[in-house]
């Protein structure tokens, strides 16, 4: 996996190995400091149900269109984390996020778990490690390698819902204008959002295609979600 093609926030992801990484583990204080500057992030369609109380879900343009939540109002700006790296209490912090450092690399059609070196949280320690002292996976390990898991078949069952979208042609551009506390208005753009009236005029045989997939959840996930830029202005501090 070369530079240009690396995830968010990964800057050196390596195949965990006992014999690179046995003195490695996982800082045991979370801490987010990483996703300050993202003011949107990827979700996945099992979380959508609780993004939707906190965030504004939209849709990435381009070829193949994925849902994001939105975090900020200004490029660079995340709203939920503070100065010390900690995510706002009681708000749903996506699963994107709560993988890092871990993640799936794909290599000849297998996965192989894989963590970001240079993550702050990865430090030197005997606690909390990726390995045991006989070199097997320890239990953050194991817990990791299931968590990405999940989250590798929740992003394939989510893609599938966007490519459905967009085959339909059910997603449209759109903006927010947004006006902050101190006056200043702002613009978002460079998103897609499902037209609800071309939603509601799908056929009768395609809706109940929807429903079995178990899209239909989705669509409202998003529509609700709508509701949500006043809780992302709330969180804009005054000038």
């Amino acid at each position: 996996m070369t530079s240009t093609a690396l995830p968010l926030f990964y800057k050196q992801p390596q195949a965990l190995q006992p014999g690179l990484h046995a003195k490695l583990s996982l800082a045991k204080q979370p801490n987010y400091a990483f996703a300050a500057s993202a003011n949107s992030v990827p979700l996945v369609s099992s979380e959508m149900a609780a993004a939707c109380r906190h965030y504004p879900i939209v849709f990435t343009e381009g070829e193949q269109p994925a849902p994001v939540a939105v975090l900020g109002l200004r490029g660079q700006e995340n709203l939920f984390i503070n100065a010390d790296g900690q995510w706002q209490a009681n708000s749903y912090i996506p699963a994107y996020i709560r993988r890092y450092p871990f993640i799936f690399l794909e290599n000849a059609d297998q996965f192989t778990l894989c963590v970001d070196t240079l993550a702050s949280s990865v430090v030197e320690s005997a606690e909390n490690s990726f390995f045991d002292n006989e070199g097997k996976p320890s239990e953050l390990t194991r817990n990791a390698l299931e968590f990405c898991r999940e989250y590798q078949s929740q992003h394939a069952y989510t893609l599938e819902f966007s490519r459905a979208l967009a085959e339909a042609d059910l997603l449209v551009d759109n903006k927010a204008d947004i006006t902050l506390p101190n006056g200043q208005h702002l613009t978002l753009s460079g998103f897609k959002v499902i037209d609800e009236a071309k939603f509601n005029a799908l056929p009768e045989q395609e809706f109940l295609r929807w429903r079995a997939k178990g899209w239909l959840t989705l669509v409202y996930c998003h529509l609700i979600s709508v509701a949500t830029w006043n809780n992302l202005l709330s969180q804009v501090k005054p000038d």
